[in-house]
């Protein structure tokens, strides 16, 4: 059985992420215009590593777009014309259409848009995932195997994509936020620093954890840890006229706001 060969363009911390999910990484090769970046993958991952995307892309059944949205059409012209029809173009660049991506790299028939994010690192990470009518089913079963190593997959259409940028994508920094939120009052309740960021860190990721696996609704969860009278509940009176939820649900109206602006 032939061996499907992967390639990036760009190996910034997303594609990164994405590489830890591959078990065979002799199958790889990656193109990185920054040395310092391109040695240091070589060395930490022992994948190959090139300046030059024409050679990943005469190399790979599959290439994973991995530059910045600014450079796209940068890299779309100086490889205008290398992809075979049999190829499939996995972009994971924020606010890039399919049909903007058709457009910039013309004859690639296999097109797939993937919104992951950053706790991929983690072997955690949140992939949505939408594909153009005329992807190749195979290859698209081995980008959702990928993704799914590295964490969780959901298969959406692509004009839910600026929610989830703002949800997912851009979520863990909000996530990181709270959570410095949080450490930072336990250290004005006395705590050391690094016991607060531990306390907060940690009660979020088993929380998050343990919600994903019971299944459990996030109502419920929440009533049955704030019992009337207790400490929980005396903590959520001084949350719930914040309105928290409506501060949280304006930022992420900005940051899809953003998605479809980098969409433009």
């Amino acid at each position: 059985m032939k061996k499907i060969k992967i390639g990036f363009i760009g190996a910034g911390k997303m594609a990164e992420g994405i590489l830890h999910a591959i078990s065979d990484k002799s199958a790889v090769i990656m193109a990185e215009s920054n040395p310092d970046r391109a040695k240091e993958m070589a060395s930490r991952h022992a994948v190959k590593v090139v300046s030059d995307a024409k050679e990943v892309v005469k190399a790979s059944d599959i290439v994973f777009l991995s530059v910045r949205p600014q450079d796209v059409d940068a890299v779309a012209a100086y490889l205008k014309g290398m992809f075979r029809p049999s190829q499939t173009l996995v972009s994971i660049v924020a606010g890039k259409k399919l049909a903007s991506l058709r457009k910039a790299f013309g004859s690639v028939a296999g097109l797939v848009r993937v919104m992951p994010n950053l706790a991929l690192r983690a072997n955690a990470g949140m992939c949505a995932i939408c594909a153009s009518p005329k992807a190749d089913e195979k290859a698209l079963a081995v980008v959702e195997k990928i993704l799914g190593a590295a964490g969780a997959t959901v298969m959406l259409k692509e004009k839910d994509f600026d929610a989830v940028t703002a949800l997912s994508g851009s979520g863990p920094a909000y996530f990181a936020y709270m959570a410095e939120a949080m450490a930072e009052g336990g250290r004005k309740l006395g705590l050391k620093a690094d016991v607060a960021k531990l306390l907060a860190l940690q009660t979020m990721y088993g929380t998050a954890k343990f919600l994903l696996e019971s299944q459990m609704s996030l109502g419920p969860f929440i009533a049955g840890v704030a019992t009337k009278g207790g400490t929980t509940a005396a903590g959520m009176e001084a949350l719930s006229p914040s309105s928290f939820k409506e501060i949280v649900a304006q930022t992420l109206a900005k940051a899809a706001g953003r998605s479809k602006e980098l969409a433009r």
